[in-house]
């Protein structure tokens, strides 16, 4: 065993006859502890939201979605979608859709809707795997229209799978404020989480929603899906020069611009302020060791005497400063991987949905984000033992053994 290792380890050891000593030694253990589950756990929840936003927004729209200038109707979709995969690579898929706002109507109450007509081949578009109840639409047509709407939205109309509602659509290009009505039958309930999506969408196969908006073959627009989400500005701009007009084409992203500008804020910010909690820890460490130098000013003194050079005195209590530090930092990482686990398994903390897009804390358990954190905090804590190590170092032994 190293020398300087064994004589820091008597001393950390003999702290537990100083009660004060093993309280301040206590007190920075735990600074540095929560300092680091704190901030291991705000990237974690913010890698959460940054995810379930994500997922839950292209879900329910798309990588790239494409419509017409001033809403006008597209015509020939079988052919443009041709053409997006012939002249556009890294495509994935290509769902035409109609879409349109409408009315509901139950024995019990009447709400407006945002009505989707979509092809149920490629469910990789549509909320399929958030349906609570009954079944999501499927590749073959059923003889009498049917629709999927959010259980918030079945809640107030007091309707369940299984029921029949009245659907009101204005047609594309109507001069007359007559709404087509059609009667539906609901198939399936799903919950996501986001009001946006729960309170108003209603899906249903894309027959259906031409018919009740009279658009024909046409489609309103494509929901597209890459194959990388970090090209889908590229991407997004190659298939609106392959469409020309009057198609045009925005990303995600772009779409909801406000929703991922404020997610990447808090990404920057959040992390940034709470990592002062690490700094005020280790400031805790400066004072530990010092109060520990100066409780063993007469055995530095002794051990300068023996022979025992700056360097020795200097890792002594480095190696003390990073006891700490390390033992505080595995305690830290424990609190938040204990509490990310209650939360994913448990959903203890829940949010408001119309305002976070998600009812509960979403948590991502990253292993890399971990190491990054606590890398970070073990590089503050090194630093920090520093000065009072190289201020034991300093001490001359004449004057230790004399006031020591």
């Amino acid at each position: 065993m190293p020398i300087a290792w064994f004589i820091a380890q008597r001393y950390f050891r003999s702290q537990r006859r100083t009660r004060f000593l093993s309280f301040i030694t206590t007190i920075a253990v735990v600074g540095v502890a929560m300092g680091t589950a704190a901030l291991i756990l705000t990237v974690s929840i913010l890698d959460g939201f940054e995810r379930e936003i994500k997922e839950k927004v292209i879900d329910f729209s798309s990588h790239i979605q494409v419509q017409g200038y001033q809403n006008a109707l597209l015509y020939h979709p079988i052919e443009a979608a041709g053409r997006i995969r012939r002249d556009v690579p890294g495509i994935r898929a290509i769902v035409p859709f109609v879409s349109r706002e409408g009315m509901v109507q139950s024995r019990d109450g009447v709400d407006g809707i945002f009505l989707k007509g979509i092809d149920p081949g490629t469910l990789a578009l549509t909320p399929a795997r958030y349906v609570v109840a009954g079944t999501f639409l499927n590749e073959k047509t059923p003889a009498a229209p049917v629709v999927v709407l959010g259980k918030k939205l079945a809640d107030r109309l007091n309707v369940n799978v299984g029921d029949r509602v009245v659907v009101y659509g204005l047609p594309r290009g109507a001069q007359t404020s007559q709404p087509r009505a059609k009667q539906f039958e609901i198939i399936g309930l799903y919950e996501s989480g986001m009001s946006e999506y729960d309170d108003v969408y209603a899906y249903t196969n894309l027959a259906f929603a031409q018919d009740l908006f009279q658009t024909g073959d046409a489609v309103t627009g494509y929901d597209i899906l890459v194959t990388d989400l970090s090209t889908v500005e590229a991407t997004s701009h190659a298939v609106e020069e392959a469409l020309g007009y009057p198609h045009y084409a925005r990303s995600v992203f772009q779409l909801y611009r406000n929703l991922f500008s404020w997610v990447d804020l808090q990404k920057q910010l959040s992390p940034l302020l709470l990592s002062l909690i690490i700094i005020v820890a280790t400031v805790n460490i400066i004072g530990t060791l010092l109060m520990f130098v100066l409780e063993k000013t007469k055995a530095i003194g002794i051990l300068t005497s023996l022979g025992a050079g700056p360097s020795l005195i200097r890792r002594i209590f480095l190696l003390q400063g990073l006891a700490i530090a390390l033992i505080g930092i595995v305690l830290g990482n424990i609190i938040a991987l204990t509490l990310s686990w209650i939360q994913i398994e448990f959903k203890i903390f829940s949010l408001p949905a119309d305002i976070y897009y998600m009812s509960t804390v979403p948590v991502v358990l990253d292993p890399v984000r971990y190491l990054l954190v606590s890398a970070i905090a073990f590089v503050l804590c090194l630093v920090t033992t520093l000065l009072p190590s190289r201020a034991a170092a300093k001490m001359d032994p004449v004057n230790a053994l004399r006031f020591g």
